[in-house]
C-alpha cells in the first residue's frame, strides 16, 4: 500500500498536457502517476467533447494501471486545471487506490449490474490494498452514459435502455455508482439495490461520481487515510470529509475547512492541496426549502451547470482558490440539493 500525494497544476485547454514537465520539476516521474483528476472548459453534458479530448491525449501518456477523471464544466469562476494523484516514496499519510471495472454493456448503464460492478471492483481493491472502510474519506469514479448510437444499439438487442433521454442516463449512471460505492463499504445494503435504484433515496458522503461518453468501463479512484507515521515525518497529507446541505451551505464548508487547516500535533503549519464538491439544484425546486429556485426551469442551461457556478464561487470565494473539483449532478452522493464534500491538505512540522 504505497504512500500518495497530490499536485494541482493550471491547465491552458483540453489538450494541455504542460502538467508533466511541472511534475518532473518537481520530482516525480511519469510512471509515479496513480490518476488524473481534471476540470475542462466544455458545457459538462453528453456533447462535452472536452472531456474526451483531456482523456485522450492524458490517456496516452500516463501508466496503464492509471486512471483518468475528467469533469466538464467551469462555468463561472471555476479554473480549468488538473489533480495529479501521485504515488511517493516516503510515507506520506494517505493512500490513493485506482482501478477500471470490466466494460459495461449499454444495457446495463444505470442498472443492477453496474452497481454490483462497482461495488465489487472497490471490494476486490480495498482488499488487495488492506484498505478500511472506515479510513475511506472519498470514492471518485468516471463512468458511462448512454448516446443516441447506445440506445439504438440496445434496442437493436430487443432489450430496453434504463432511459431513452442522453443527459438523464446521466444522472442514473451516476447514482448507480454511487449506491455502488455504498455497498462496497457498507455490504450490508446489497440485497436492497433493486428498491434502492428505484426510489431514488439512497445518499453517501463519500461519493463523487461523473459520467461522460468517452469511456465505457467505470474509472475508480479510493482516497483514504493511512496510520501516521511514527516518529512523525515533516509533512503529512490527510483528506476530511463532509457534506454541504444546499448550494449555498456556507456553514459546513467553514466547518471542515476549519477542522482540516488545524493540524494535530507536532503538526503547526496546514496547507490546502485541493476540494473535491458535489453540487446539484435541489429538486425540490427550493434552496434550503426556502428559497425558490429557476435552475431546473431554464430552458437555455442545464441545472447541473447553475449549480457548479453556484458551489463554485462559494467554495473559491471561501478559499481564495478557483481551481477546485466541482462536479454537477449529486445523484446520491450526499443530501438532495447539496453534495459530498472532501478536502486534502498538507499538515507540515513549522518552527
Amino acid at each position: 500500500m504505497p504512500p500518495a500525494t497530490i499536485l494541482k497544476f493550471p491547465t491552458s485547454s483540453p489538450a494541455d498536457t504542460s502538467p508533466l514537465t511541472r511534475l518532473q520539476e518537481a520530482g516525480f516521474k511519469t510512471k509515479d502517476i496513480l490518476g488524473i483528476v481534471g476540470k475542462t472548459e466544455g458545457n459538462g453534458c453528453v456533447n462535452d467533447f472536452s472531456r474526451t479530448l483531456s482523456s485522450h491525449v492524458w490517456d496516452a501518456l500516463i501508466p496503464d494501471s492509471a486512471i483518468s477523471i475528467f469533469s466538464g464544466g467551469t462555468e463561472g469562476v471555476l479554473s480549468p486545471h488538473i489533480t495529479a494523484i501521485l504515488q511517493s516514496d516516503k510515507p506520506t499519510g494517505l493512500h490513493a487506490a485506482v482501478r477500471r471495472s470490466r466494460v459495461l454493456e449499454p444495457w446495463e448503464v444505470g442498472s443492477v449490474e453496474h452497481v454490483r460492478y462497482v461495488a465489487a471492483s472497490i471490494r476486490e481493491k480495498m482488499v488487495e490494498e488492506g484498505i478500511e472502510a472506515g479510513d475511506v474519506q472519498l470514492v471518485l469514479i468516471k463512468c458511462p452514459l448512454l448516446t443516441s448510437e447506445r440506445i439504438a444499439a440496445i434496442q437493436a438487442t430487443g432489450r430496453k435502455p434504463v432511459t431513452l433521454d442522453t443527459y438523464e442516463s446521466m444522472a442514473l449512471s451516476r447514482y448507480a455508482s454511487a449506491i455502488g460505492i455504498g455497498a462496497a463499504l457498507n455490504p450490508t445494503i446489497t440485497n436492497t439495490i433493486p428498491q434502492l435504484l428505484s426510489s431514488g433515496d439512497f445518499q453517501t458522503p463519500l461519493a463523487s461520481c461523473s459520467s461522460g461518453a468517452e469511456l465505457q468501463d467505470c474509472h475508480i479512484l479510493i482516497l483514504s487515510n493511512t496510520t501516521p507515521p511514527n516518529p512523525s515525518p515533516p509533512s503529512l497529507t490527510r483528506a476530511f470529509n463532509s457534506t454541504m446541505h444546499s448550494g449555498i451551505d456556507f456553514s459546513s464548508l467553514q466547518t471542515l475547512l476549519t477542522k482540516a487547516l488545524h493540524p494535530s500535533p507536532p503538526y503547526t503549519k496546514a496547507t490546502l492541496l485541493q476540494v473535491f464538491v458535489k453540487a446539484e439544484a435541489d429538486p425540490s425546486g427550493l434552496v434550503k426549502g426556502e428559497f425558490r429556485h429557476t435552475m431546473l426551469t431554464d430552458s437555455d442551461l442545464h441545472s447541473t451547470r447553475h449549480a457548479r457556478a453556484a458551489v463554485g464561487g462559494l467554495v473559491a470565494g471561501v478559499t481564495g482558490d478557483c481551481a477546485v473539483y466541482v462536479s454537477g449532478g449529486a445523484e446520491g452522493q450526499g443530501p438532495k440539493g447539496g453534495g459530498s464534500l472532501c478536502v486534502v491538505v498538507r499538515w507540515e512540522l513549522y518552527r
